[in-house]
């Protein structure tokens, strides 16, 4: 838990709010431009970008908070991603990279930049644990007992 860097996090999410900027238009014109092929995945963008954009904010804050809920939703979205075959982790890494950066850009406070980056370091070493994770208790492709 980082008091410190959850203030400055908060406040350039407070400066963005107040300024009326929605970043996820850019952070996904910015991912599919690196991503092209990956546009096919997302049936209605703009629900999906809403919501991958949120969560991806809201488990960086919550890391920088300590919140005890951000590892079981990790893990829980790494599972449910599986679903769209297997992703490299440099869409993960580069979506959450992009994250920090247009937040950025559009809050225009250098301060938070680092705090937010320490927080995205932390998430991407969460979402490899869980593909670790699930991938020795589930591997893909291997048949699933019946319930």
């Amino acid at each position: 838990m980082s008091e410190a860097d959850a203030a400055l996090m908060e406040a350039s999410l407070t400066a963005v709010a107040d300024a009326g900027i929605d970043i996820r238009h850019t952070l996904f014109d910015r991912f599919f431009a690196a991503f092209p092929d990956r546009r096919a995945s997302f049936m209605v963008v703009d629900a999906s970008s809403r919501r991958m954009t949120d969560e991806t904010l809201q488990m960086m804050f919550g890391l920088a908070k300590g919140e005890g809920w951000v590892w079981p939703l990790v893990a829980e979205l790494v599972f449910t991603h599986r679903a769209y075959g297997p992703l490299p982790i440099a869409e993960y890494d580069a979506f959450i990279d992009m994250t920090v950066v247009e937040l950025g850009a559009a809050a225009g406070t250098a301060g938070a930049a680092a705090a937010w980056q320490r927080h995205a370091d932390a998430l991407k070493a969460m979402i490899r644990r869980a593909r670790a994770e699930w991938e020795s208790a589930m591997p893909v492709g291997m048949p699933q007992p019946a319930d």
